[in-house]
């Protein structure tokens, strides 16, 4: 089955490149840039993700992106993932960045832009791997400032496969940035947002009603809304869930608990992503491994979940025959 998952051509819609980041290269980019971490050894970078909500989380998230100062570091970050994904038989990697974390350090928009397209071209040329950029908004910061970001970000509008709404979602409701989302839906840029993870079902719809969003990430909180499920299995909503994430936040106490399983059997529209993997245990793959480890998933379902990501994906058309032609192979 280890064989089988990883020749299996898996499509990544749910990533934040800034949480690929791992020990190794945290204390390597450390050094580079004369940051002082509070960290004494990688040892005790791992003992530290222990985490007991998002919020927990976000709080050594951020706290390790202040090694991330130059073009060179994002290309470095991008690259380390593409090439583990890669070797783990992903084709294809959607990143959401976060500008407004990298602005507030005083690491402007194009030194990020630089860094991460240099790494999606290199990536492409040298692994066949291809790349989409989501460029999302943090919705525990003021609306305003998103909109200015999206506004500053005018040069590279062309180079965004989608906007995207995530960081900490408990009173911070999506509709607060419905303007945002419809300047974007102005200019031409897909939408998705973060909701369904730690917040109530009531996110979910309003992503979908307020954001007019093509896709939830996450969403696994749907199921306490019995209409709610009923109209994302009717319009094929389709939800990017990231098992370990979930399982190292505590949005579940043991896999086996996880309500991937009743979504499928819902008929929802489900995909498997990583999330952070460096935080939570690991990449595309592991997450693989640990489904089929805690729900006992044959091929055919890992099929189905790799279809669904490969239909959902920022690519044109002739790309995702390819990938299904692979996947028919597998």
């Amino acid at each position: 089955m280890r064989d089988f998952l990883t020749r299996l051509p898996k499509v990544e819609l749910h990533l934040h490149i800034e949480g690929t980041l791992e020990p190794e290269l945290m204390f390597a980019l450390a050094e580079r840039n004369g940051v002082t971490l509070p960290y004494a050894s990688v040892e005790e970078v791992h003992a530290a993700y222990d985490f007991s909500d998002l919020q927990s989380f976000l709080d050594l998230y951020y706290q390790g992106m202040s090694v991330l100062q130059t073009a060179r570091d994002f290309h470095d970050l991008a690259m380390a993932y593409f090439r583990r994904a890669h070797a783990e038989g992903v084709v294809h990697v959607e990143m959401h960045f976060d500008p407004q974390a990298h602005l507030v350090r005083g690491v402007g928009l194009a030194v990020v832009m630089e860094g991460l397209s240099l790494a999606c071209r290199e990536a492409e040329r040298e692994l066949g791997l291809s790349t989409a950029l989501i460029m999302a908004f943090l919705r525990d910061r003021d609306a305003d400032e998103a909109m200015w970001v999206l506004e500053q970000a005018s040069p590279y509008w062309e180079m965004l496969d989608a906007v995207g709404l995530d960081s900490a979602e408990l009173g911070n409701p999506p509709e607060a940035f419905s303007e945002v989302f419809e300047r974007a839906r102005r200019l031409g840029i897909p939408r998705v947002a973060h909701a369904g993870e730690e917040g109530p079902p009531e996110y979910i719809r309003n992503a979908l009603d307020r954001l007019d969003v093509c896709r939830i990430d996450h969403g696994v909180r749907c199921l306490e809304d019995p209409a709610l499920v009923a109209r994302l299995r009717d319009e094929q909503v389709v939800l990017t869930v990231c098992p370990l994430s979930n399982l190292r936040l505590r949005v579940v106490e043991r896999l086996e608990e996880h309500p991937l399983p009743r979504m499928l059997a819902e008929g929802l529209n489900v995909t498997l992503n990583s999330d952070d993997p460096a935080y939570f245990g690991g990449g595309m793959l592991a997450n693989f491994l640990a489904c089929k480890r805690a729900f006992g998933w044959g091929k055919e379902t890992f099929r189905r979940l790799a279809g669904n990501a490969i239909e959902a994906a920022f690519v044109d058309e002739a790309r995702r025959q390819e990938w299904r032609r692979q996947l028919e192979e597998a």
